[in-house]
């Protein structure tokens, strides 16, 4: 991140090393240098680089199997992340976690689901409790709203009044199922009805999502209560490393209103080229720098 930058400037050097971050990701998963699975944020970066860049430094983040984009705002530590995703002993723990099991300072994810409403809600319990003033923001997606944890727990948050954002990215599927398909009823009446405060955006607009959560974040931190906000993004990429069930024409219609070249619009042309040059350099960098990190010992793992 350049200090340099002015804030539309900084929103589009953030989305721009999410984009590239996963798209190299993806070549490199092509090749065998990865381990395990991965799920990309194509297309959803606006709403990562909007809510993040106003949460204080300690307040806790908690993200699901969809992360890098999360992980890169809050950080900005890409080597450390493709160095987890290749099984290094410095990844952010130790090669172990890979894509779907980390956690850096105050961010942490998790491939289970709903379980990841019930930890963040317990987390922002205990920072109320210990009255640091620290507020804690889980994202989830649409389908997980199929998971009756994260109903025992939007009751738990709302009776204890727990500084809780609830975060729900609705990218239309849950992996192959349309949302059509899989879920009935109101999103945002699903928070409502624990006495939530809930809403709705719909938007890949960087600056319009970051106006719309700055009260949201503001009002979650002095109320001590929680917040349950639906933004209705498109994921760009498929579900995993290869499968999509999506109609390509559907795909292609929403690729017309995505978030990096709405932003690019809005700046000098000869200033997005050098950060765009500035990411790769660093994209390109971050790579080789993991690629010769050692590998854990058989000690450091238990198996000798």
């Amino acid at each position: 991140m350049d200090k340099n930058d002015t804030f539309q400037e900084n929103l589009y050097r953030q989305m721009f090393l999410i984009r590239r971050f996963e798209e190299r990701l993806l070549e490199l998963f092509s090749e065998g240098a990865f381990f395990g699975t991965t799920h990309c944020y194509i297309g959803q970066e606006a709403n990562a680089v909007a809510i993040i860049n106003q949460l204080q430094k300690d307040d806790i983040i908690f993200s699901n199997h969809r992360c890098h984009g999360h992980f890169l705002t809050y950080s900005d530590k890409p080597e450390l992340l493709y160095a987890e995703l290749m099984g290094r002993a410095t990844g952010l723990v130790g090669g172990r976690g890979g894509s779907q099991h980390i956690c850096y300072e105050n961010f942490y994810t998790n491939g289970i689901q709903g379980g990841i409403v019930a930890a963040a809600t317990g987390m922002a319990l205990a920072e109320k409790i210990k009255k640091t003033g620290t507020m804690a923001t889980v994202f989830i997606g649409d389908g997980t709203l199929g998971q009756g944890v994260v109903y025992e727990s939007l009751n738990m948050a709302s009776l204890w009044s727990v500084p809780l954002l609830v975060v729900v990215e609705n990218n239309r599927w849950a992996q192959s199922s349309r949302v059509e398909n899989e879920l009935a009823g109101s999103m945002v009446k699903r928070g409502e009805a624990f006495g939530i405060d809930s809403g709705e955006i719909d938007s890949t607009d960087a600056e319009e999502l970051h106006a719309h959560f700055g009260p949201i974040i503001e009002k979650v931190r002095s109320q001590q209560r929680p917040h349950f906000e639906v933004i209705h993004t498109y994921r760009l990429c498929h579900h995993s490393k290869s499968d999509d069930a999506r109609p390509k024409e559907e795909v292609e219609e929403y690729r017309k209103n995505e978030p990096l070249p709405k932003m690019r619009a809005r700046l000098d042309g000869e200033k997005a080229a050098t950060i765009e040059r500035d990411v790769e350099r660093r994209i390109e960098d971050a790579i080789t720098w993991a690629r010769e990190q050692p590998f854990p010992h058989l000690q450091e793992q238990g198996l000798a």
